[in-house]
């Protein structure tokens, strides 16, 4: 790929967006990759709840058993007058299985998607008028600014869904070395798909109905609605395959064709076969987890999972 007039345009430097400078960027020169953070606009956030409830991804449905049957036991880890923090909120699904058992004195909902967010906490609060639910607009993968901790209260975070393989390792060791910091006292509850038949993984970011081939053109169509680029979705394929040798599904976006396209004054000329990757999902095991974990500062200490082993639920302590 070949950038045509990186000096075009009347966006600078500054005032670009970080969607804007990241996909420049990814566009211009190797790696050619970009944060799957940027998947969930309002449109985005909506395709990956209909992902979830896809024959095909088994990651949030296993999920969903271990945290409904084990609910109390998890309770009963994590203990009482607790602050609840989620990270990578979305719709709030998971958590309804918990507030019961957990009776958090206060709950907060952190993610990128600030409309997502705030229409999903409205609805929380109707279904749980006894909870007090603070929503928190940020992104989280950098940095984690709350609200000060009630007095007497310890934080427990939640981070279901896996989306800790969403990180490169050096990513996730920063985010749990930010977040055994942050959650000083209480812990952290943390979902992480399980290494399994690539068939099985192979079929999950491949659905039949095409959902998260769509999902996965949804960046360049917000580019389209956001910085005013003209990507063509019909002339770029969803690509995903499990890469054995780094445990970990990746999603990768390919040019049908060569064609050129225009990016807030600045226009990539695209060839035949490049690919843009927008995501990885790494898989790992129970230990490996656990060790990532301890090195955070974290003390791994209970562990579910569901009878296949597909997926793991970890309550790890932050002293």
């Amino acid at each position: 790929m070949r950038n045509l007039d990186l000096a075009g345009g009347g966006i600078t430097e500054r005032a670009e967006t970080g969607f804007l400078r990241d996909l420049r960027l990814a566009l211009s020169k190797p790696p050619h990759a970009i944060s799957p953070k940027y998947f969930y606009d309002a449109c985005g956030s909506r395709l990956f709840d209909q992902i979830c409830d896809l024959p095909e991804y088994y990651p949030t449905r296993t999920e969903w058993g271990i945290l409904s049957d084990r609910a109390a036991e998890i309770a009963a880890a994590t203990g009482p007058n607790i602050e609840l923090i989620e990270f990578g909120a979305g719709s709030l699904s998971k958590v309804r299985l918990l507030l019961n058992e957990l009776r958090p004195r206060r709950y907060l909902p952190f993610d990128i998607s600030t409309e997502h967010l705030h229409r999903a906490a409205q609805g929380l609060k109707a279904e749980f008028p006894w909870l007090n639910v603070e929503p928190v607009a940020g992104d989280y993968t950098t940095s984690v600014d709350l609200p000060p901790a009630q007095s007497g209260a310890r934080r427990v975070g939640f981070f279901p869904g896996s989306t800790i393989g969403n990180f490169s390792p050096r990513e996730a060791l920063d985010f749990l070395r930010r977040a055994a910091q942050e959650l000083r006292g209480g812990g952290l509850l943390i979902g992480a798909d399980l290494l399994k038949d690539p068939a099985v993984l192979h079929a999950a970011y491949n659905d039949s109905k095409g959902v998260t081939a769509e999902f996965n053109k949804n960046l360049l169509a917000r580019a389209n609605r956001e910085l005013g680029a003209d990507f063509d979705l019909s002339q770029w394929w969803h690509s995903a395959f499990f890469n054995p040798a780094l445990s970990r599904i990746e999603m990768h976006l390919i040019s049908r064709s060569d064609q050129r396209v225009n990016l807030a004054g600045t226009t990539f000329e695209v060839a035949e076969g490049f690919s843009l990757h927008t995501e990885n999902s790494y898989k790992y095991s129970i230990e490996g987890l656990q060790a990532l974990a301890a090195l955070a500062g974290f003390q791994p200490d209970k562990v579910w999972t569901d009878e296949r082993n597909f997926f793991s639920v970890h309550w790890l302590v932050a002293p």
